[in-house]
């Protein structure tokens, strides 16, 4: 995996990004800190979030001054400051801290910059396959036979498979099509989770290939399809913005399985780029409303004698006894409000489906809950 850029980090700062312009009692905190000296482990969302009520909206005060080269970049040692210019707020860098380089090993310094999020949450996921169509993975090149007679192979071992006639790949992903992914409201399959079950480095080329396994996430089966690996520079220069439109939906699965959602989680939405969904997408997550019995309803009715109640409407045409009654459920639900739980920002769009990780998260989030509008 080649070396995550940074250069993502100007494209947060750009003025405009968002198009509005908020009062600064909206925009910033009372309680900011007017300095603040940027220190190594920082991400800008988390520097952002001592500002600003939405720490997207940073470049409504970020300062940027055209004389220092990379002005959209800040560093371990750069000391921040809150001032206001004509009563508007602006975070500048009041002081450039210095970045040492070892004198033997050459380092470039916008690697130093501090990242919009903690990249190591996402690097992962940035270049493997993460879903696939229902027929996707059908004319891919597949495991036939294990060398050896092995029933299973693990690092280090050989596998055949057929069929890959050139030398045009050296790298594959060794996938398996997994669980379903639906749409959280209508059930509608959107697609199908692309099980990453190991790493592999052709040797030779065939019907059938052999191909000698790097590495390995999970069990190696006969059947398991093999792609080519993706190379290049990560994607990585996200702007964080709200959705262009109202886009309500759903988170649908967490990675790794897990039951609660928290801080850098990483989750499948509902929703992709036939959404307007893109990376950088920043979103509410919503705990659902739990439906609960109505106990003082209940208690109200069972002072009633036990016999179904009924409400007239003389526009039913199916009737209760032919008289025009409706019945009615002798015990009452109420569904609660949904409540906020965090937000969390697209890092990888597919057609019907993404992949967000949560930023901020003031309460457990779950499979279920709702995404919305920041």
């Amino acid at each position: 995996m080649k070396r995550i850029s940074r250069f993502f980090l100007a494209a947060i700062f750009v003025s405009g990004i968002c198009g509005i312009s908020l009062a600064a009692d909206d925009l910033v905190k009372p309680d900011h800190p007017q300095h603040y000296v940027v220190k190594k482990g920082d991400t800008l969302w988390d520097i952002a979030g001592m500002y600003l009520y939405k720490p997207w909206l940073w470049p409504e005060i970020w300062h940027v001054n055209p004389q220092i080269k990379n002005p959209h970049l800040i560093y371990p040692g750069d000391e921040l400051e809150m001032v206001y210019i004509n009563g508007k707020p602006q975070l500048r860098v009041a002081n450039r801290g210095r970045v040492k380089l070892s004198p033997r090993i050459r380092r470039n310094k916008l690697a130093a910059a501090i990242p919009a999020i903690p990249i190591d949450a996402i690097a992962p996921f940035l270049t493997r396959p993460l879903v696939v169509g229902k027929d996707e993975l059908d004319h891919k090149p597949y495991l036939v036979a294990f060398a050896d007679e092995h029933i299973a192979a693990g690092a280090g071992q050989k596998i055949y498979v057929r069929e890959i006639p050139n030398w045009e790949h050296k790298k594959f992903d060794i996938l398996r099509a997994g669980p379903a992914y639906k749409d959280g409201d209508t059930g509608e399959i959107l697609g199908y989770e692309a099980l990453l079950t190991g790493i592999g480095t052709l040797k030779r080329v065939g019907d059938p290939a052999t191909v000698y396994l790097d590495a390995t996430m999970r069990e190696v089966l006969v059947g398991d399809r093999l792609v080519p690996a993706t190379e290049g520079v990560l994607a990585t220069d996200f702007q964080p913005h709200a959705p262009a439109g109202e886009v309500n939906g759903n988170i649908i699965a967490m990675v790794e399985g897990l039951k609660e959602i928290g801080q850098y989680s990483i989750v499948v939405l509902d929703r992709g780029l036939r959404d307007g969904v893109d990376p950088g997408t920043v979103f509410q997550v919503n705990n659902r409303g739990e439906t609960i019995p109505d106990n003082v309803a209940r208690k109200a009715r069972s002072l009633v004698a036990d016999v179904a109640e009924y409400t007239y409407d003389d526009t039913l045409t199916h009737t209760v006894e032919g008289n025009g009654w409706e019945e009615k459920p002798r015990w009452e639900t109420v569904t609660l409000p949904d409540e906020p739980a965090g937000l969390l920002m697209v890092f990888r769009s597919f057609d019907r489906v993404s992949y967000g990780v949560v930023l901020h998260a003031k309460r457990a989030m779950h499979v279920g809950d709702r995404i919305v509008n920041p």
